[in-house]
């Protein structure tokens, strides 16, 4: 009772402050998404993502060791292929010695402790930037799950620890779960983006991958079949509980800052570590006010991620890893 409860007691000075803090960001709380494209020595800015960049796999190795060294463990690899390997059914995902492949190999080879996660889906490797395969303009999803299976069996054989599907098809986990088991990868791990939503905050990310769908008559234009109404909120919850259910050992939520109540959600009710995405467009809209002078980018950036693990996050998947960690480094 005030007086004799004063709580601006506790937040005199940075000492106390920092003393009471309950939210703490370190680096085993990131998830490095890493872009990775062919050639040799390339290493290139993407337009909408200033200061984030694809790596020809020769500069991949020096950008792992760098990652290691300032304590992030984890990566999550994505694949940006050229358009002469892409086709409806995804083939090239499935190439032993494709740019996915000899990408887990090289971070295994820079840095054999580092966890190798994996995107798993077709949009990469589609004419169409979808992620299912299209038959008579729909997404065909009991064979895209298989395809998917076969593409994580792909991934876990060059060397990946985690498969993380991203297409929300549905029965996809079981399917990749029970390839896994039958051919031997039983601690192959799989993160699913269990809450994945058809959100506008992805496009500098299909302009990193050139993965954004195709423009065509008798496609669909976008993604909202599969992914998510972003109106939806217990949808969320059954679709995670489902992919736990399958065999999914990590959940995602996905994007972040705008689904920051479905994080809560699914981290209370569930006995999984969960995961979030801090998206390309989340990135690219702090960047781009931090340009103006609009706000000022770290105290953003600490702030946006701090949110995620505050709201329940037990993994921050995030362009912004490296920068809050060399502040929190000091």
């Amino acid at each position: 009772m005030f007086p004799l409860k004063r709580n601006r007691r506790l937040r005199t000075n940075e000492a106390i402050r920092s003393l009471v803090r309950e939210t703490i960001l370190t680096p085993n709380d990131f998830l490095v998404p890493l872009f990775v494209v062919e050639g040799k020595g390339v290493k290139d800015e993407i337009p909408s993502m200033p200061n984030y960049f694809r790596y020809s796999l020769d500069l991949l190795e020096a950008e792992v060791k760098a990652l290691w060294q300032l304590g992030l463990k984890s990566v999550l690899l994505f694949v940006k292929v050229p358009d002469n390997l892409k086709d409806n059914k995804g083939t090239e995902a499935l190439n032993p010695n494709g740019l996915m492949q000899r990408a887990i190999k090289t971070v295994k080879n820079a840095c054999p402790d580092m966890l190798v996660m994996t995107d798993v889906a077709l949009d990469p490797y589609s004419i169409y930037g979808h992620d299912g395969i299209i038959e008579n303009g729909q997404i065909i999803n009991d064979d895209t799950a298989a395809f998917l299976a076969e593409m994580s069996i792909s991934h876990a054989t060059a060397g990946a620890d985690f498969v993380a599907p991203s297409d929300m098809m549905d029965g996809r986990i079981l399917s990749i779960r029970e390839a896994l088991e039958d051919e031997g990868f039983i601690n192959t791990g799989i993160m699913s983006y269990s809450a994945k939503y058809a959100s506008a905050f992805y496009g500098p990310f299909r302009d990193a991958l050139d993965s954004a769908p195709v423009d065509l008559v008798d496609i669909p234009k976008d993604k909202k079949t599969y992914q998510m109404d972003y109106g939806n909120r217990f949808e969320a919850l059954r679709e995670t509980e489902m992919d736990i259910d399958e065999g999914a050992d990590i959940v995602m939520v996905k994007p972040g800052l705008s689904y920051l109540d479905i994080l809560r959600d699914i981290k209370n009710e569930v006995d999984v570590p969960v995961a979030v995405y801090q998206v390309s467009g989340e990135y690219a809209m702090i960047k781009a006010a931090a340009e103006k002078g609009w706000l000022d980018h770290d105290q953003v950036m600490m702030e946006t991620t701090t949110a995620f693990k505050r709201a329940g996050a037990d993994i921050i998947a995030s362009y912004f890893a490296k920068d809050v960690i060399k502040i929190l480094n000091g």
